[in-house]
Formats: C-alpha cells, structure tokens, sequence
C-alpha cells in the first residue's frame, strides 16, 4: 500500500475539477457537526448527551417555487433583453442557487433557426453560454458544414441554470423555467428550430419517446403561443460519445439544410 503525500499543485485543481463535476459545492463549516446526532432518532441526542438535538440544514435557495409567478414574470417581458434581466432577478428556481451564473443565450436573435439544447454544463456555466464546451465546438463544426455558423441561429437551452453535477433537471425544475422558454421562443419568432438530445425534444416535441425514434422528423409545434416547424437530432454530447452516430446526425443537417432553401430561407 503507497503512503499518503501530499497532492501538488495539479492534483488538487484536477480533485477541485472533480468535485465541482460532481455538483460538490459548499466547504465544509467553520464549527463540526455531529452526524450521528443528526441521523439519531427524535430526542435520542438529547438523552445520551444532554444536548438539543441537531437540526437539519436547510438547502440553499427557496424548495419550491411558484409556477405561476414564473408564467407571469414570463409573460411581462416585451424584449429578449427584458426577459434576461427578469431572469437574473428571478429566485423561484433552486437551480439559481447552486449555479455560477444564468446561461441565457448565443448567437443572432434576429435569425430564422433557432437551437434548443437541455441545460448548460460545467463549461457553459464558467463562461455564461451555450454550448460552449467539446459539445459546443462539435456544434460549431456541425453548423459550418451545412453554411451555418452562430451569426445566422439563436441557441438557447430549456434550462438556463446548471444542474448540479450535470444531472437532468427535475419535472418541478422543468415547470419553473419553461415559461421563460416559451417567452424567449415567442421573442425569437424562429421560422425553424431544431433540438438537441432527447431531453430537449421530449420538453419541445410533448413526448414521452426516445431520440432514437423521432430524430430527423419534422412536425408543427407550439412553443408558448408560436407556432413552427421543428425537428429533433442528436445532441453532440452523445456524437462524441458515440461516433458512429453523426451519420444521422449528418442526415438530420441535410434536412435542415433542405428546409431552409424550400423556404427561402438564406444563411
């Protein structure tokens, strides 16, 4: 068995990397706390050590917002720039709480094609932007290749704030921070939007069927009160993970591709 030593100055920013990865985002306190006391039943603490029994910490940020508040806050917003602030003010979503920063958008809100992912990860929550990580830099080279790049589409995700250790979001989260979307939708006025990953379509395509099976279909959706066409494809975090996918992928470009010059649409 190898000894202890001390960790240099690489090791300790990699277990840091880790740690933040794994959603780890308080240090521990100024003053100890006695988990067996904490996990003891009612009264038990008291009787053994004279002590009143520990109470619970209470999580960071509000447990449970109101999703009507969130449609109305939502719903007041007359710019894209109205609503991100109203955003940033917003406290009814824990996520908020345990984030570096709100993750609102990217690219050209004037353009026709919108792309809708889940949720920022651990690069997009340091920078404040969408896809901006290994998946991002595959979306950059995905978009290139039909005569895309991110001056002519919007990118925006269904979740503005980073779920901690990159977790999927929860429904309750889901219900909080949809309204904004469909806000955000609604401002955007896109002619054509395209989804990344499941996730992403289950919440835009209002089904409960796997990527698998609807990527590369189009349909008439409603986001919010606007309606547009749509289609789903692999989010490039499973590309990168599976290779063999971006075949389908690719196909899914062409279609998008094609859709655009069936209506007009220019790059």
């Amino acid at each position: 068995m190898s000894q202890d030593r001390p960790l240099n100055n690489a090791e300790l920013l990699s277990v840091l990397d880790w740690y933040r990865a794994a959603g780890v985002d308080q240090a521990v306190g100024e003053e100890p706390v006695d988990r067996f006391a904490r996990s003891a039943p009612p009264g038990a603490g008291a009787a053994t050590s004279g002590q009143p029994p520990a109470q619970p910490v209470q999580p960071p940020g509000p447990v449970g917002g109101d999703p009507g508040e969130a449609r109305r806050l939502a719903g007041s917003a007359s710019s894209l720039d109205e609503l991100r602030t109203i955003l940033d003010r917003y406290d009814g979503c824990g996520l908020k709480f345990r984030a570096t920063q709100l993750v609102f958008a990217d690219g050209n809100p004037a353009a026709r094609i919108m792309l809708i992912g889940e949720a920022p990860g651990a690069e997009e929550d340091r920078q404040g932007k969408p896809f901006v990580g290994r998946s991002g830099q595959l979306l950059d080279r995905m978009l290139n290749a039909i005569g895309l790049d991110r001056s002519s589409v919007y990118i925006a995700n269904t979740v503005p704030w980073r779920p901690p250790g990159n977790r999927a979001p929860t429904p309750e989260e889901m219900e909080l921070c949809l309204p904004f979307l469909h806000r955000q939708v609604e401002l955007v006025a896109p002619q054509l939007v395209m989804t990344l990953g499941g996730s992403a379509m289950q919440t835009i395509f209002r089904t409960t069927s796997g990527i698998i099976k609807m990527r590369g279909r189009w349909q008439t959706v409603s986001i919010g009160a606007h309606q547009v066409e749509a289609v789903p494809t692999l989010h490039p975090a499973y590309l990168l993970r599976n290779p063999a996918a971006k075949q389908q992928a690719w196909r899914d470009l062409l279609s998008l591709r094609m859709k655009m010059e069936a209506m007009g649409l220019s790059p």
